[in-house]
């Protein structure tokens, strides 16, 4: 089926670029972008075609399309091709995007952090018209809880994780809603670097993708990775700073304008971290192997959230 999958998709994106047929001539092959179960990835020139994962909840995804594609978004969400479209192949909605050049993982130093802040400000700044479904990003996390769980049972070496899972909210496990008054505003809700593309490509300005998890919600979540990164010693200092900044300068709402941002950012950070590390218990898992040396960061980093006590728990954990 996944090979079926991706030749339908590469078909649909060659169509995409050149409806009319390619005439005499020669195109090269797709290209695949990403193959997992929320999404495959296919690109034909300058088209991509998607599928995302199964049992998609296709009237949110429509909301979240059209949220995309409406002119208010224009230099902050790359906008879909056809608008809120959805095709269907193999079981899975199917939509089309232009093509966009991702950040390079092999030049760090370049990496856009001072856009990616802006860009999020930006979004939580904006208005939204017509209803928009909540942001998924705690689902996720309990999703991924979920995933190690059915990955390692009864394995004490999870313990750690599950017990800084408990010690989190109810709305952040996906339990209840967000504190009143964080809660509505537009989130994109997987905020990280793969979430940035140049366009139009290779030089356009950089603009946010994958609205799979956008809605409304406590914009704090997409500041979530990178303050918890920093809290645990993988991101420097001066690059979360930058990131911080640019996001304060924007006006992005998540933090206070000046002074310490963390009482703000704790909790969502706190649960990117579980998030973090029981998807690397669960992936370690299935390739019979021990969590690298990232994943044992972030997995150490919940063993001492855990440890904290409850008048400690809005400090830092490095």
């Amino acid at each position: 089926m996944t090979t079926a999958l991706v030749r339908a998709l590469g078909d649909l994106a060659h169509r995409a670029v050149h409806p009319a047929g390619c005439g005499t001539r020669v195109c090269p092959p797709a290209v695949v972008l990403a193959e997992r179960d929320d999404g495959t990835v296919v690109r034909s020139g300058s088209v991509v075609a998607k599928a995302h994962a199964a049992g998609t909840d296709t009237a949110d995804l429509a909301a979240r399309l059209r949220l995309a594609a409406g002119p208010g978004r224009a230099g902050t969400l790359l906008a879909p091709l056809h608008g809120a479209h959805l095709t269907e192949l193999h079981g899975r909605p199917v939509t089309l995007w232009p093509h966009g050049e991702p950040v390079d993982p092999g030049d760090p130093d370049a990496a856009p952090w001072e856009e990616a802040g802006a860009l999020l400000a930006r979004l939580h700044r904006t208005g939204t018209q017509g209803p928009l479904p909540a942001m998924r990003g705690p689902a996720k996390a309990a999703l991924a809880v979920d995933r190690m769980r059915a990955a390692r049972p009864g394995d004490p070496a999870v313990a750690p994780v599950l017990a800084a899972w408990r010690g989190l909210p109810g709305w952040a496990r996906d339990e209840a809603p967000p504190p009143a008054g964080r809660g509505a505003y537009l989130c994109h809700g997987d905020l990280h670097l793969g979430q940035l593309v140049r366009h139009p490509a290779p030089h356009g300005p950089w603009l946010l993708i994958d609205v799979d998890d956008a809605g409304l919600g406590d914009p704090a979540w997409d500041l979530a990775r990178p303050a918890a990164w920093y809290a645990a010693g993988l991101l420097p200092p001066d690059v979360w700073l930058r990131f911080l900044d640019a996001y304060r300068a924007g006006g992005g709402p998540a933090v206070p304008p000046d002074g310490d941002p963390w009482p703000a950012l704790d909790v969502a950070a706190r649960a990117l971290t579980v998030q973090t590390a029981a998807l690397a218990w669960a992936k370690s898992a299935a390739e019979d192997r021990a969590p690298d040396e990232v994943e044992q960061v972030m997995i150490d980093a919940c063993a001492r959230i855990a440890s904290l006590p409850p008048e400690l728990a809005a400090e830092p954990t490095s």
